[in-house]
């Protein structure tokens, strides 16, 4: 997942204060930076990885005010290149609604696994609600507590290419940056641990549903299989290794 306008004054080159805004060594400026990745972008080019975006950002994450300085014009490279890029966005409004029918059908299929007295009914109703609520929560779960941080959201959208199709949401980078680093690390962790309470969720009416054992055992591997993935792909690369990137630049704030 992916951060207003900045009252500081002073030359590009230098943060209020006297700070220097240049990365150990590195002798572009974080004006330099932008204004060459801003060029890219009018070339058509978008890919911010390779624009060297991601390595700027740093600079100004560990620091409150550069981060309020130049939080603006961040987001407007972000915007610009997610927009070209990711083709199927949805307004927020239009992914939480579809996203709160998916919770309500999941809640639906509890309300079978308990008054069905048929145990495929009854199995089906409990499955169907871990896995609707395993997709459904996610996105509304970074929605709210970004919300409740003063994250804000741009869109709903799904990456041309990904499979398994999914949601995403995408932040308002400014906001974003803006953020204090704990609140960040909040919002990208309640997501996935929405997502994997979900399953145990459905599981807790099991008992007093007439659900087979089947069944059980299928919602298990649900939740099982999300931890799984967790623990080998999301602390590389999904949303906890950013929740430990952003608390290590509250670790640095703090630090001074």
């Amino acid at each position: 997942m992916d951060e207003a306008h900045s009252t500081n004054s002073g030359p590009p080159g230098a943060a209020p204060g006297g700070r220097d805004e240049r990365s150990g060594g590195a002798d572009e400026s974080l004006e330099d930076a932008f204004e060459r990745i801003e060029a890219a972008l009018d070339e058509g080019r978008s890919d911010l990885g390779r624009l060297g975006f991601w390595r700027v950002l740093p600079r100004i994450k560990a620091d409150p005010a550069l981060a309020d300085r130049w939080a603006d014009r961040a987001g407007r490279i972000d915007a610009t290149a997610f927009e070209r890029r990711v083709p199927w966005r949805f307004p927020i409004w239009l992914g939480n609604a579809a996203l709160v029918a998916g919770v309500t059908l999941g809640a639906a299929g509890i309300v079978a696994a308990l008054r069905s007295d048929d145990e495929l009914v009854a199995g089906a109703g409990l499955i169907l609600a871990a896995g609707a609520w395993s997709v459904s929560v996610h996105g509304l779960a970074h929605w709210a507590v970004g919300r409740a941080t003063g994250i804000r959201f741009t869109s709903y959208f799904f990456r041309p290419g990904q499979f398994p199709p999914r949601p995403g949401i995408k932040t308002d980078y400014a906001t974003y940056l803006r953020a204090e680093p704990s609140s960040r690390a909040a919002m990208h962790a309640a997501g996935a641990i929405a997502t994997k309470l979900a399953p145990f969720v459905a599981l807790a009416f099991a008992p007093a549903s007439g659900a087979p054992g089947w069944a059980v055992w299928i919602v298990i591997a649900i939740g099982a299989g999300q931890i799984a993935t967790d623990v080998l792909f999301s602390t590389k690369s999904g949303d906890w290794s950013k929740v430990a990137r952003e608390r290590a630049f509250g670790v640095r704030r703090v630090a001074g």
